[in-house]
């Protein structure tokens, strides 16, 4: 019988200035995944956030922090994550934000539907799917994102709902298998890159239903910029694959 997928799961938490919420996430994904590791992945916060995840992993030996030299990116601290998660060996890597707003009691179903029958490379904590939500959002930055991922399913060609989304479960051998550093993308466009990378990899993504909710403490790091930015590389991409369709060339992840 297949070993479960939780057995040697590593849940990574990039963060920058989340002293308010650490102690809190972490807590939350240990008790929903008892089994689970988590990997703290600090961009020198200067609120204290790597301290107290250094005191956190010093009383339990599941959690390990990672301190970076400063504020590079979301998309950057999670290659760096992936690729500490597999040098040690572990079967399942997982993406979920320190401000609270990824549940982390739909874990459990993450990783049960990553290791369905149809073993997919990815599953995706969706709000966009059946079942669904968000809670106290403003309605605008509902609106952007589900126009963001409505113009990234049509631009890109792809049936993923919600490809923005951070709350993510991968196999490891699917991330063993990309060319990480190639992977230069940051922010908001870093997921809808990951997710195209899956798919061209060809392997299945499955988006397991979550109610997000807004961040309970600190302040966002989303931004317009941020947005604009994701949209305009989507429509690059959408743009190169589809004259490349047109040439009848192979259509991937550059």
């Amino acid at each position: 019988m297949r070993e479960p997928v939780n057995a040697a799961c590593l849940a990574i938490v990039p963060t920058y200035d989340e002293a308010e919420n650490i102690r809190r996430i972490v807590d939350r994904i240990l008790e929903a995944v008892p089994t689970a590791h988590v990997l703290v992945m600090d961009d020198a916060s200067p609120d204290g956030t790597g301290r107290i995840a250094d005191e956190i992993a010093a009383a339990d030996d599941r959690v390990s922090v990672v301190h970076r030299a400063g504020k590079e990116g979301l998309g950057a601290a999670y290659v760096a994550g992936f690729r500490w998660g597999l040098d040690r060996g572990y079967r399942v890597l997982v993406e979920i934000d320190a401000d609270g707003s990824h549940p982390a009691d739909r874990l459990p179903a993450m990783l049960e539907a990553l290791d369905g029958p149809s073993r997919p490379g990815l599953v995706i904590g969706s709000r966009w799917v059946p079942g669904g939500s968000v809670v106290n959002w403003p309605r605008r930055r509902e609106f952007l994102s589900r126009a963001g991922n409505l113009y990234s399913r049509l631009a890109l060609r792809i049936s993923v709902r919600d490809a923005t989304a951070g709350f993510r479960a991968y196999r490891a051998d699917v991330l063993a298998a990309m060319p990480l550093e190639r992977v230069a993308s940051r922010g908001y466009f870093f997921q809808v890159d990951m997710t195209l990378r899956t798919l061209d990899a060809g392997h299945t993504v499955v988006e397991v239903p979550i109610e997000f909710r807004e961040r309970e403490a600190g302040v966002s790091k989303m931004s317009g910029s941020i947005v604009q930015e994701a949209m305009l590389n989507v429509t690059v991409w959408g743009a190169q694959r589809a004259w490349r369709r047109i040439r009848g060339l192979p259509v991937r992840s550059e």
